[in-house]
């Protein structure tokens, strides 16, 4: 059974090009309810915590200076099958393979500046909120 809540990251490029705002919006008008909210910036030691799963792979080191780059905001977001409509809401992540409308199509860069992370699957939504947010921090 699908779980009610996401993880989601704005990520460095789309935080640099005020997007923000823009993405938020997006995300409350498809029925998100935001649980947890927290702008702040990773060190290259959290990133490489974070995405530890692709240690192995050859764009790891490459992620892990991006994603320390810049500022983030990080989110928890609350509806029913999050995880499921979260993805299709920000689309493929090559922006150029994105349906329109959606995130990435809208504000990515590129594949490797494609604006939001979202998580995969429950299990890992539940792993990455946990890495950013206390229970004290979500509402």
């Amino acid at each position: 059974m699908a779980t009610n809540r996401t993880f989601t990251m704005v990520k460095p490029d789309a935080v640099e090009s005020n997007y923000i705002g823009g993405i938020l919006k997006m995300i409350n008008d498809a029925g998100f309810k935001v649980v947890a909210l927290k702008f702040t910036r990773l060190t290259e030691a959290q990133a490489g915590a974070f995405y530890e799963v692709h240690k192995e792979r050859p764009f790891y080191g490459e992620l892990v200076g991006y994603m320390s780059s810049g500022p983030i905001v990080a989110a928890i977001l609350e509806k029913d099958n999050a995880v499921e409509d979260f993805r299709k809401l920000i689309g493929a992540t090559n922006p150029a393979n994105a349906d329109e409308g959606t995130i990435r199509k809208i504000y990515a860069k590129s594949i490797a500046a494609n604006a939001v992370h979202g998580s995969d699957s429950d299990d890992n939504a539940a792993i990455e909120g946990n890495f950013f947010f206390s229970n004290l921090e979500r509402f």
